[in-house]
């Protein structure tokens, strides 16, 4: 018995691979999409909350650079600016659900990431004449080959028996998250065909420190505020105004999601918890005006248990404000202005919500996401292009599975 015949054949039922399958059905094609987790699009499931940030209003097409990284963060620009937050919102209007914007741009969903899932589902079943999705799930692929010959055609060896198509998507996504089934099979299959490959690292994830160096900073776990955060230095610096989080090994947040995608191994942050804030001016003044203790005053700067942490081990802090030594005040305001501190890691891929790295976008047609082995395409968190936190890696999702959904060919 001869395997089935498919247009093509989409590897990855997450965000990217649905997409792109409801794009290519909807254009008369028919898809096999194949994934090997027993849950289906579990990253969108438990993305934001349960109510997945699905896209970003202020991301720049024009200028995609400015919120994604990678070797070549231009290479996104092409499939951003033809797919856009605005189509994507427009989409998801259609289908009826309701949507808020939380923070800087964020969308998520009202209700639940249930939605989104349904949505892109409906979009596979909505095929044109001829179009239609059929999916395997769970399903592993044992097996990749490509042969020249009918025009040429991979052939999959899976778990549900043998499939072949002209054409294969990966869009495996990344290594983030393993519990709910991340592997490293789309870069492999990418180098199994000549394609080269980023080194793979975690993104958007909290950083850790040494036991002891860290412990006497640990009791401020739970702790958040509003910070000014930065790494590395001149055209390479890079900083962002987020929330900042203590945690019981080292630091998260929003502020430290985003600067962990641009931390080098080895290198400092630095921190400012009062931005907006000449913070020595500030200490002088409440000097000249105040006879309460220093760590009084700077609780109305900074939360009152940092403020005890800033003053509990220097003996020079520990007495009303208006007797402290200047040299001690001018301290305390470095050390809160400007606080420089190095990782000694991350909490890694069990905790990160992207992966850096992966599929070398110069294999890949920025316009298609074909790359240079023929009838092989890769969308998504497989490819180098990194968004930031807040929807920018989904929206990457949906515009290159946009892409390459458009540029699926017919078998002949």
């Amino acid at each position: 018995m001869s395997p089935p015949n498919f247009d093509a054949i989409i590897s990855g039922a997450g965000a990217a691979g649905l997409f792109c399958a409801g794009v290519a059905a909807q254009r008369g094609l028919r898809v096999l999409l194949i994934d090997h987790a027993d849950k289906l699009a579990e990253k969108i499931r438990i993305s934001g909350g349960g109510r997945c940030n699905f896209t970003n209003r202020e991301l720049d097409p024009a200028a995609p650079q400015r919120h994604f990284l990678g070797q070549n963060p231009h290479f996104c620009r092409s499939a951003l600016a033809r797919y856009t937050p605005q189509d994507f919102i427009g989409l998801v209007q259609r289908h009826g659900i309701a949507f808020h914007e939380k923070h800087k741009g964020q969308l998520f969903c009202d209700r639940s990431a249930e939605d989104i899932i349904t949505m892109l589902l409906a979009e596979c079943a909505g095929g044109a004449a001829g179009g239609s999705v059929e999916r395997w799930q769970p399903c592993r692929i044992e097996a990749v080959r490509f042969s020249d010959a009918d025009g040429g055609h991979y052939a999959l060896d899976t778990a549900n028996g043998p499939a072949r198509a002209p054409q294969l998507v990966l869009a495996t996504g990344g290594l983030s998250i393993p519990k709910i089934g991340a592997s490293d099979f789309g870069t492999r299959v990418a180098r199994q065909f000549g394609l080269r490959t980023v080194e793979q690292r975690p993104g958007l994830v909290p950083l850790t420190f040494d036991g002891a160096h860290w412990a006497p900073y640990a009791g401020l776990a739970g702790l958040a505020l509003p910070v000014r955060v930065a790494t590395g230095t001149k055209k390479a610096r890079m900083e962002f105004h987020e929330d900042l989080l203590f945690t019981h090994r080292g630091l998260s947040g929003p502020a430290v999601l985003q600067i962990s995608s641009y931390w080098q191994d080895g290198a400092a942050l630095q921190l400012d918890f009062a931005p907006g804030t000449e913070v020595a001016a500030w200490l002088a003044e409440a000097k000249a005006r105040s006879r309460r203790r220093v760590d009084n005053e700077l609780a109305a700067l900074v939360p009152a248990r940092l403020a005890d942490a800033w003053t509990a081990h220097d003996a020079a802090l520990q007495r009303p404000i208006n007797e402290a030594p200047d040299k001690a005040l001018a301290a305390l305001a470095e050390r809160i202005q400007r606080w420089q501190i190095v990782p000694t890691g991350s909490e890694g891929y069990r905790k990160a919500e992207v992966t850096l790295g992966g599929v070398d976008t110069r294999d890949l047609s920025q316009q298609t996401m074909e790359s240079k082995q023929p009838g092989l395409y890769c969308i998504g968190e497989v490819v180098d292009v990194t968004g930031w936190l807040g929807g920018y890696n989904f929206q990457w999702a949906w515009a290159s599975a946009h892409a390459c959904g458009q540029a699926l060919r017919h078998a002949a």
